[in-house]
């Protein structure tokens, strides 16, 4: 069975970091793509980022270009989600998915149905 368990979230000051983790298991790692999305109260899902595990393809939301940084371990079946220069509309709940090949085709990658989602980690960032 396949698990995907979200760790890291919690209470930051705008212009903090935190790093989020999406521990997976349950399937060959290698061979997935996980990507991270939110969901701020009343507001509608959005992506965040991307990875592609056996090529390390990254995608990247405008929303967090240059301030988010997704990586993964293999060797730790975890993908990362570092989180720089947090704002308060970062604020949300924050789950990773974990999208079985053969990928989706759709533009932006986070479009493409994932398979497996975890169950969330909060983050707040206040003013």
């Amino acid at each position: 069975e396949v698990y995907l368990v979200e760790s890291g979230g919690g209470l930051v000051q705008t212009g903090g970091s935190l790093r989020l983790s999406c521990a997976a298991s349950g399937f060959t790692f290698d061979d997935y793509a996980i990507g991270w999305f939110r969901q701020a109260p009343g507001k509608e899902r959005e992506g965040v980022s991307y990875i592609r595990i056996v090529d390390r393809f990254t995608y990247y939301a405008d929303s967090v270009k240059g301030r988010f940084t997704i990586s993964s371990d293999i060797t730790r079946h975890t993908v990362y989600l570092q989180m720089n220069s947090l704002k308060p509309e970062d604020t949300a709940v924050y789950y990773c998915a974990a999208e079985v090949p053969p990928y989706g085709s759709r533009i932006p990658v986070l479009n493409n149905p994932m398979d497996y989602w975890g169950k969330g980690t909060l983050v707040t960032v206040s003013s």
